[in-house]
């Protein structure tokens, strides 16, 4: 069965594409995470992600960042930002707490 997640896309504020996700990414959904993170990336070279409304990443929706860490801007769910830590990928990618959004 498969881990509720919805996914849209759209241009930000700023006028950057950007993929919003909403539910939680496992692995019953990552290849449909991965495939509209690279369908986006495919027409700009740098996208938005917000995950403000995901409440859980597994290690293969981190990784599929990471594939892309170059040209990501993640807008974050709080509760997800220790696990971006430590996997390092805040070294990497502007993250932007979605509590703090206007």
């Amino acid at each position: 069965m498969s881990t509720p997640l919805t996914l849209h896309t759209g241009v930000h504020s700023d006028g950057r594409p950007m993929l919003a996700a909403q539910g939680e990414i496992d692995m019953t959904n990552l290849a449909a995470f991965a495939d509209a993170l690279a369908a986006v990336l495919a027409e700009a070279t740098s996208v938005v992600v917000d995950l403000g409304d995901v409440d859980y990443l597994d290690s293969g929706a981190i990784n599929a960042l990471f594939t892309h860490a170059d040209h990501l801007h993640i807008i974050c769910n709080p509760l997800l930002v220790p696990a971006l830590r430590i996997s390092g990928l805040t070294e990497l990618v502007t993250i932007e707490n979605a509590a703090t959004r206007p």
